[in-house]
């Protein structure tokens, strides 16, 4: 309403409802059908959108494929922009969680900054890499075949993050499991690879996801990261 510079009472006019209803659906009741489609229209926005629980496949167990926004067959194939946009565009939680990732920590020339800046905001940053000397990682770099570089790497985007150090809302853990994919987080939107036996983490398929459900593919991969997240220890020690 407020994108589309309209008030309860200009809404309901436009819809013809009174204004009494436009107060209901704010306060969640949810409009029949052909109503919400005048709604969306007169918005300028999509009924999925605006009462995303009127979606058959937001029930436990449906499919969830409208939580898709975009899937790539290689994670380098993401725009640079898409992954710019869902880091700028994060206010309030941000969670990574792979091998090492400095392609994410090299995203933007003030990227650490943006991170301090947002966390100052009241954002919460929660970034997990691996153990560089745990054994998953160097079963991972054997997977990878790339010559024992992988604990090098992890060490590098350490590096990268030690001006977040004692940032408040910014914590960073080790975790020690063997990842079947990596999840990258911005709010409400998502980057999930999954992992290919030989395949290196650019190479690896990749999907862009929306959370609108509690039920769908979105919630089942941050509750993979909480899980994996519990299992973290700081780093480095004094920082949590």
């Amino acid at each position: 309403m407020l994108r589309a510079h309209l008030d309860p009472a200009a809404l309901a006019t436009a819809v013809g409802v009174d204004v009494k209803t436009v107060t209901r659906w704010l306060a969640g009741r949810v409009p029949h059908q052909r109503t919400r489609l005048a709604v969306a229209d007169a918005l300028g926005e999509t009924e999925a959108d605006l009462w995303p629980q009127t979606r058959p496949d937001q029930a436990p167990g449906a499919e969830a494929t409208a939580e898709v926004v975009a899937a790539y067959a290689h994670r380098a194939d993401i725009p640079h922009h898409v992954w710019a946009a869902l880091l700028a565009g994060a206010t309030s939680r941000i969670d990574l969680l792979g091998y090492a990732y400095p392609f994410l920590l090299e995203l933007l020339p003030n990227t650490m900054q943006l991170i301090t800046d947002k966390a100052a905001n009241g954002a919460r940053f929660r970034l997990a890499f691996a153990d560089p000397d745990c054994p998953h990682v160097a079963e991972r770099d054997a997977l990878e075949q790339i010559g024992g570089t992988l604990p090098g790497r992890i060490r590098n985007a350490l590096n990268f993050c030690e001006p977040l150090h004692g940032v408040p809302g910014v914590e960073i853990g080790l975790h020690t499991v063997h990842l079947y994919n990596s999840v990258f987080r911005f709010d409400h939107q998502m980057i999930v690879t999954p992992h290919l036996y030989r395949a290196r983490g650019y190479q690896h398929p990749a999907l862009h996801l929306r959370e609108l459900s509690p039920h769908g593919i979105f919630a089942a991969h941050a509750d993979q990261f909480e899980q994996i997240w519990q299992t973290t220890t700081a780093y480095p020690k004094e920082t949590r």
